[in-house]
């Protein structure tokens, strides 16, 4: 008896260590500086989480290859201005090869010579909750890797000319590039928000939006463009022509010119759109009215809702103003009313005066007519 319950107790320890470790295992490491995060990163196993307790200044760039996830806690991570690089990389954070999976969360990166993060070559970047801003090159880098936007702000990021997302593959890159949008993207600058580098060994690359996005980057015949939930335009630039693009669907851009307004939305290529899906699309001042859609300027040619668009197009919607009118009025005629005219205190004591006199007047004629007959 004293054995099976000692055997009983054997296996019970054992299934408790079995639960606890798993627990252990992926218990969170904090850093408070640059020295107690590289010593984590290097220390930590796959699958686990660094947070921080606070700011921190890097002084040089952090690759990682293997399964890891960065909490910023809120805190940033800032690139010294005194930064050193003991190789060509330059970028803050790299996840490097198929065995590096880098998630940053609820992170700030600020400042630094190339770029802020960056997926090289089969590697994969997660950024959930991240802001990037202050890079010379760019915010992100998916050179040869893969990319994905949970949550993600670009600040302006680049020298000269903004620098958002930069798809790319370096000549020693054997993995194409993948974008993927599956949450939400805002920026402070509407230029290059998605960029197509041109002067590397990138042929082709691949974006991909899930069910529950936000945003999207869609691909047109020439042109990588970022919309919002409603599918309007927000920014777009050109693919060039030696790379090819791959998407789940071709889409077109529509453009509309209403008046001294111009909105872009797309629309999926080879369909057809509606007069309706174009009205959603634009906002009308008060007292006006859409009169048609043309495809010219002078309202001449109608345009036609029943072809399928194969190619961007230009919609000009004619607006007019709506004429209002004043119903007029007839006065009402005088039907004898009655006069409402309040009256004063001189006409109440008047009145009295009267009746006074008139009832003194009689009882003087009373009594003299008494007097005589007596």
């Amino acid at each position: 008896m004293k054995n099976t319950i000692k055997l009983v107790v054997f296996f019970i320890a054992i299934f408790a260590t079995m639960l606890i470790l798993p627990n252990l295992s992926n218990a969170a490491t904090s850093v408070t500086d640059e020295s107690s995060l590289l010593s984590a990163i290097s220390s930590v196993g796959d699958g686990e989480t660094i947070t921080l307790q606070n700011n921190i200044t890097v002084k040089a760039p952090i690759v990682i290859q293997k399964e890891l996830t960065i909490d910023g806690n809120g805190f940033t991570i800032t690139g010294s201005s005194d930064w050193t690089s003991t190789s060509g990389n330059q970028t803050m954070f790299t996840a490097q090869f198929s065995a590096g999976k880098l998630t940053l969360k609820n992170i700030n990166l600020q400042n630094g010579p190339k770029y802020g993060v960056q997926s090289y070559d089969g590697a994969t970047v997660i950024l959930d909750n991240v802001s990037i801003t202050g890079f010379k090159y760019g915010g992100v880098l998916a050179n040869g890797g893969n990319v994905e936007v949970r949550n993600l702000h670009l600040g302006y990021n680049g020298t000269g000319a903004n620098n958002g997302i930069e798809i790319a593959k370096g000549s020693a890159a054997t993995n194409n590039p993948t974008l993927t949008m599956n949450g939400v993207l805002t920026t402070d600058s509407d230029e290059n928000v998605v960029r197509i580098a041109e002067n590397d060994s990138l042929t082709e690359f691949t974006v991909t939006n899930t069910p529950n996005t936000t945003n999207k980057i869609v691909l047109t015949s020439d042109s990588i463009v970022l919309t919002d939930k409603n599918n309007n335009v927000i920014a777009e630039t050109a693919v060039p022509d030696k790379v090819t693009g791959n998407a789940d669907e071709q889409k077109v851009i529509v453009t509309v010119v209403a008046g001294d307004k111009e909105i872009k939305f797309t629309a999926n290529s080879g369909e057809k759109i509606t007069a309706d899906l174009v009205k959603s699309h634009i906002t009308l001042e008060e007292n006006s009215k859409i009169d048609g859609f043309y495809t010219d300027a002078q309202y001449t040619n109608e345009f036609n809702f029943n072809d399928p668009l194969n190619a961007d197009a230009t919609i000009y919607a004619k607006i007019s103003k709506v004429e209002t009118t004043t119903p007029e009025t007839t006065p009402e005629t005088n039907k004898g009313e009655k006069d409402e005219t309040p009256k004063t205190g001189v006409e109440n004591y008047l009145g009295i005066a009267v009746l006074a006199i008139l009832f003194s007047t009689t009882v003087i004629i009373s009594m003299k007519k008494k007097n005589m007959r007596g």
